[in-house]
């Protein structure tokens, strides 16, 4: 599988643009700053010198970050039963 690229929602650039981020913690805030839909959470995680993964998959969980490759895949086909 894929490692995600997280880009911001619109509910991360409602959060980061308050004074004061809606509560964000120092590293939720940088990670939102960072996350452009390009960078994979090893570059992520290096810019922050730090492992990022699970702080991600929060953001994501809470509507902050989405994965824009789950975004942008092609929809399954459905199969065809008929023979």
């Amino acid at each position: 599988m894929e490692t995600p690229l997280y880009n911001r929602t619109p509910h991360a650039w409602q959060a980061l643009a308050r004074p004061d981020g809606q509560g964000l913690g120092r590293q939720a805030h940088t990670l939102l700053l960072l996350a452009n839909g390009r960078r994979t959470l090893r570059e992520l995680s290096r810019l922050l010198d730090e492992d990022v993964s699970e702080a991600a998959r929060q953001l994501a969980a809470q509507g902050y970050l989405q994965d824009v490759r789950a975004v942008n895949a092609p929809e399954a086909e459905p199969e065809d039963e008929t023979v």
